[in-house]
């Protein structure tokens, strides 16, 4: 094992499977072993039963259907917002130097601050909710997305001029080919930051979602319940974000991603 040297997709995957392996193995001796009180932390096996009454006989099936749908949805349209600004401010500096002040303020300011104004200009219904994650994503995805067009080599950028290329062109075919594998990986990491936000902004008025779940699950004192909908978060998570750097490697093969 050296610094930076890479290992084999099969021995990546059993390393990966082997920390999760020692995890729960972990879990189980403290719990089942009484070293923690199951008041505090249930154990893996309550918790699957858990689970599994919640997805049988509860519908928590639909509360994770709705979290899905508000992270895509408020991740989307902050996508769909950031990608053109972030290319602009990350192109033409003028644009960087009028934008940039606000995005650095505004990307400081955590989303769930934002709840109480929310819930005053839209109710507490999907809006706000789409708002909340809206606002976590949107000025992250702006600066981030920017630096990386910003950061093309400058040599491509004269070449493109020496070769006759108009300003437009070197945006086009210089700039965005050039950032498009960052730019991926961008959306990818904050995609993941996105799920941070769904959860407060479930937390409070929500009728269904798994933020919902586990606020119910807390005043009852139910850790079962709790950790069950934080694993589902996670696995959901991890399925997502293995499926994004699959969809990146496909994309962009020439590029190093990790």
């Amino acid at each position: 094992m050296r610094p930076l040297q890479p290992v084999s997709p099969s021995a990546k995957v059993a390393l990966g499977i082997s920390f999760f392996v020692l995890f729960f193995a972990v879990w189980a001796f403290a719990t089942l072993g009484g070293y923690v009180s199951k008041t505090f932390l249930a154990d893996p096996i309550t918790m699957v039963r858990s689970g599994f009454d919640l997805l049988v006989n509860q519908g928590f099936g639909y509360d994770i259907g709705m979290t899905v749908w508000r992270v895509l949805g408020g991740f989307f349209i902050a996508a769909i917002l950031a990608i053109p600004i972030g290319i602009l401010m990350g192109a033409y500096k003028p644009i960087e130097a009028f934008l940039e002040p606000f995005v650095s303020f505004a990307r400081y300011l955590p989303a769930s601050a934002f709840i109480p104004l929310l819930i005053l200009w839209a109710g507490i219904g999907e809006a706000q909710k789409l708002s909340v994650i809206f606002i976590g994503s949107f000025f992250q995805l702006i600066l981030m997305i920017a630096v990386s067009v910003g950061n093309t080599r400058r040599d491509l950028v004269e070449a493109a001029y020496t070769l006759g290329a108009k300003d437009s062109g070197v945006v086009t075919r210089v700039l965005l080919p050039s950032a498009s594998p960052e730019l991926a990986e961008t959306l990818r990491m904050v995609l993941g930051w996105a799920w941070t936000y769904v959860i407060v902004a479930e937390l409070i008025g929500a009728s269904n979602g798994i933020g919902h779940m586990i606020t119910d699950s807390q005043a009852l004192m139910a850790t079962d319940q709790i950790i069950f909908g934080i694993i589902v978060i996670g696995l959901i998570g991890l399925i997502t974000d293995i499926a994004f750097k699959t969809f990146n490697r496909w994309l962009f093969p020439w590029a190093r991603l990790s």
